[in-house]
């Protein structure tokens, strides 16, 4: 327990009831630059389209706003879905976001559509949704880092500019076995979505990971972390409070409803949904801040992690900075620390 654990960021720019959505992205930019002074190691943002409730649909943007008010965070995207775009055009906008600034940038690409499979034929008609995904992973990495592509390939003698010292830090996402055995094959970082599946399989992803890695021109030995859905509060009871929004859209989402962030104040639920919201909550890494600083180290240290990135969704964006805050402090963040590599 006494083992020390780095935490990093990932925000997914989420649309509040009462505030316009481009509210979410200002918030965005305005928490990488509170997170960075309270010593958090990475700042990730998603991408998703045609989504009520996450409307951060452009990270390599909102990266470079993120890049021009801080100036030691690094800062990343969980992720890029590549398959909607060519290997060669994404390593450009990461190579120009490390012009920008250097050797903070990651670029976490996952294969998945961020969206339903119709938005998904809108953004890319021609696309082959994500059959070609580990050869695109495997360009990318080449473009984006300055490496030979294989023998024969039929774009070996294009570049990716502006070139330099440093580039971008890729990172495999997932929240299956995939992306894990895809990961440990081309020698990336791995980070599996705890969030999305409540942290099943989270074990047996890293375990496959580990044990089937191969190092790479990029990586060496393997690397890995989970990104978790976390809620500190001065006490239990304020945050099973705050925890009601999130409960209430995971009940619509799993009903098929996808709606903006509810006040708690303003939900209520039938008896029947309040046995799921307590069932929610018992698995929840949510209370205290004590208490959630004691979950997330007994995960890592079961899971073997040194590091995890931390979501954290509520309606109050004062709250949700408050329990950004309240773990720094539990964990001993300094924002004078440099950014761990």
């Amino acid at each position: 327990m006494s083992k020390n654990i780095a935490l990093s960021v990932l925000d997914q720019s989420i649309a509040v009831a009462g505030s316009e959505e481009s509210q979410a992205i200002r918030d965005t930019i305005a928490m990488a630059q509170l997170c960075e002074n309270l010593g958090y190691t990475r700042f990730w943002v998603s991408e998703h389209h045609n989504h009520a409730s996450i409307v951060g649909t452009a990270p390599e943007i909102l990266i470079a706003a993120m890049a021009a008010v801080t100036s030691r965070i690094r800062l990343g995207s969980a992720g890029v879905m590549l398959p909607h775009y060519s290997a060669l055009h994404v390593a450009e906008q990461f190579r120009v976001l490390d012009a920008i600034a250097p050797g903070r940038i990651d670029l976490g690409v996952g294969r998945a559509p961020g969206s339903d499979g119709h938005t998904a034929r809108a953004l890319n008609p021609h696309g082959d949704f994500g059959e070609s995904f580990p050869a695109q992973t495997r360009d990318l990495m080449a473009w984006a880092n300055g490496l030979a592509l294989p023998d024969g390939h039929p774009f070996g003698r294009i570049a990716a500019h502006p070139r330099a010292a440093t580039g971008p830090d890729i990172w495999m996402l997932g929240s299956s076995d995939y992306g894990a055995q895809l990961a440990a094959y081309l020698g990336l970082p791995y980070a599996f979505a705890h969030f999305i599946t409540d942290g099943r399989g989270a074990a047996r992803a890293l375990g496959l990971y580990r044990d089937s890695f191969q190092p790479s021109p990029l990586l060496d030995r393997p690397k890995a972390t989970l990104c978790v859905w976390a809620l500190a509060a001065e006490t239990e009871e304020e945050a099973r409070h705050l925890f009601r929004s999130r409960a209430r859209w995971k009940l619509d989402r799993n009903r098929g409803l996808m709606k903006q962030i509810e006040a708690p104040d303003a939900i209520a639920f039938t008896p029947e949904e309040e046995a799921e919201v307590q069932a929610m909550w018992q698995i929840a890494l949510a209370g205290s801040a004590s208490q959630v600083a004691d979950k997330l180290r007994i995960l890592a240290l079961d899971m073997q992690l040194d590091e995890l990135v931390v979501l954290t969704w509520m309606h109050d964006q004062e709250a949700r900075r408050n329990s950004y805050r309240l773990l720094a402090k539990e964990f001993g963040l300094t924002g004078a620390a440099t950014p761990a590599y």
